[in-house]
């Protein structure tokens, strides 16, 4: 069971800012930049190209739902979308936002926001969500 299932499972806590029956997006707790989201299907499967089609498609969906929330909460320019799967063996999408290139460099230090940054970033996520899905 990867760490990414665990957050799923709720034996892991994380700072989610949008789920669905199949998808899970939550922020990165070492991340390049405020609002770096990850986004996850909730099956469990290592390779995102080895998604099904209708999953992969659906995730898509969801991650650009996502994005345009965190572009709506976080002042950027536009949010980078990186899949590199080495960390976790879990398929998952990075929503980064970034003002320049070097924003998706994922060789530079972290940051390392405190719970109740996180939690305060993640909050401004959901309610800019609520504005792009009429909620």
């Amino acid at each position: 069971m990867t760490i990414f299932s665990k957050i799923i499972a709720g034996e892991i806590p994380a700072h989610k800012v949008a789920e669905t029956d199949d998808f899970l997006a939550f922020l990165d707790i070492s991340p390049l930049a405020e609002g770096h989201v990850l986004v996850i299907p909730k099956k469990e499967v290592d390779y995102i190209f080895d998604l099904d089609d209708t999953t992969y498609n659906e995730l898509q969906i969801f991650t650009k739902i996502v994005a345009i929330g965190v572009k709506k909460a976080i002042p950027c320019k536009k949010v980078g979308v990186a899949v590199i799967g080495l960390e976790v063996p879990h398929a998952h999408i990075h929503l980064i936002p970034m003002n320049r290139v070097d924003d998706m460099n994922f060789s530079r230090p972290k940051l390392s926001p405190s719970q109740e940054e996180l939690a305060a970033t993640a909050e401004k996520i959901r309610e800019a969500l609520k504005v792009v899905t009429n909620e």
